[in-house]
Formats: structure tokens, C-alpha cells, sequence
């Protein structure tokens, strides 16, 4: 892996500042990547990722922007080239909440659509038209398993994410040759941060484990700076719980 090509290079990820967004951060900072950190209400630990990136030697900015508003959303691709122009978009932040069918109101489906679908392709759009005729970009939409698995739990956010790896794909085809679009569909990463840890969780995991935060990173980092020629992909790092 060429992680070389990220130095001089500044990546936008959203939901920057907590959870999975924080490990992508960190692991494009320690391939030489200047970092723009998207946070929603997280500002304290915004401030801490960007501690934590700048004491690997990279440049670090925090950009507050709330993505259920189309309005700020459509802002903050504008906000982060005010810091340095951008080579990649990493579409991180989501809402995750368990509802089922039957539990989920309307307003609920609308604040899932909001950040977890409308969100990456409102940032998706003004990234690509600030990629200059001759310049090349990327863009990485981090998925879910349940993406291409759907069933009954977590209803609303599984739905939104089986969206957004459809417009994955069908922004690959849009956006090529220029820029590439590719999806990180993620499993068993982190124990879920709203009720204790649950040992059934990896049950139907064929490896058997949790995900190591350094595999997360080398996941993104081959879609950042592996070969131009692969967009339009979907790549599981769940163990193989896909499959089940």
C-alpha cells in the first residue's frame, strides 16, 4: 500500500470526532494526511482528535456543522476548502438508533434520511464541483453490513444505509474518471455505545472476533490511495458476517 500518496493531502471526514469516524481520522493522519474534522454536537472530542492528529505531525481543522440541515450541509464542503483544497470526502457521520418497523415515526425516518443518505450526497455533489477538470478526487461512503443484508432491526438506518450503497455505485458510474467512489461496509467494529456489550453480537461472525481498529484503517487507506481503477466496489470488513 502506497500510503505516501496521502502527504500533502487533506481529507474532510464526517463525524470526525467519535467512534469509527475518530479511528478513520487517526489512520489517515499517520499516512500523512492533513485532516478536516466534521463534528455535529461533539466539540470537545473534536478538539481532542485534532490534538491527537496534529501531535502526528499533520494540520488539523474542526468544522461544526449540524447534517440534518441541508443548508449548513451544502456550507461545509465551501468551509473546509477555506482551510486546503481537498482530495478526498470520507461520508462517516450517521445516526444509528434501534428501531423497528413498527416503532419508527415519521420524523424518525426523516432524521435518518437526512444524515445517513441526503447528507453524503449533498457533500458528494459540492466536492465533485470543486474537483478541477484536470484533478482527481475520492470519495469513501462508510456502509454497514445490514446495507446489503437488510432485515427488521434498526429499521431506518438500515434502510439509509442499503440507499447510500446504491448511490455508492450509481455516483461511481457519474463521477468517473475523475473521481472514485467506493463503500466501506463495516461489521462488528466497536461495541455499541447505547447499552452494555452484548457477546452475541459476533455469534454469527465466521472470524469469530471483533474488527482490530488498525484493519478499519488499512480498509480505508486502500480506498484512499490504492488503485484509481477500483470505484464503484463495496468492501465488507465484518468478518464475513455478510455472509450469514
Amino acid at each position: 500500500m502506497n500510503i505516501a500518496s496521502l502527504h500533502g493531502k487533506t481529507i474532510l471526514i464526517t463525524g470526525a470526532a467519535r467512534r469509527v469516524g475518530r479511528m478513520l481520522a487517526l489512520a489517515c493522519a499517520q499516512a500523512g494526511a492533513d485532516i478536516i474534522i466534521h463534528h455535529g454536537h461533539s466539540a470537545e472530542q473534536a478538539l481532542q482528535v485534532k490534538a491527537e492528529v496534529e501531535s502526528a505531525g499533520q494540520r488539523a481543522w474542526v468544522i461544526a456543522s449540524d447534517l440534518g440541515q441541508p443548508a449548513d450541509t451544502a456550507r461545509l464542503i465551501s468551509l473546509a476548502n477555506d482551510f486546503s483544497p481537498l482530495y478526498a470526502l470520507v461520508n462517516s457521520a450517521s445516526i444509528f438508533e434501534p428501531l423497528s418497523f413498527a416503532e419508527t415515526r415519521p420524523e424518525d425516518w426523516d432524521r435518518h434520511m437526512a444524515v445517513n443518505l441526503t447528507a453524503p450526497f449533498l457533500l458528494s455533489q459540492a466536492f465533485a464541483k470543486q474537483i478541477s477538470a484536470d484533478g482527481e478526487g475520492r470519495i469513501v461512503n462508510i456502509l454497514d453490513w445490514r446495507a446489503q443484508r437488510p432485515g427488521a432491526d434498526h429499521f431506518p438506518y438500515t434502510i439509509s444505509k442499503a440507499a447510500l450503497a446504491s448511490m455508492t455505485q450509481s455516483l461511481a458510474a457519474a463521477l468517473a474518471p475523475r473521481i472514485t467512489v467506493n463503500g466501506l461496509a463495516l461489521g462488528a467494529i466497536l461495541p455499541p455505545s447505547d447499552g452494555p456489550v452484548q457477546q452475541n453480537i459476533i455469534e454469527n461472525v465466521p472470524a469469530g472476533r471483533w474488527s482490530l481498529a488498525g484493519e478499519v484503517g488499512d480498509a480505508l487507506l486502500f480506498l484512499l490511495t490504492g488503485p484509481a481503477y477500483v470505484t464503484g466496489e463495496i468492501i465488507h470488513l465484518d468478518g464475513g458476517r455478510h455472509l450469514i
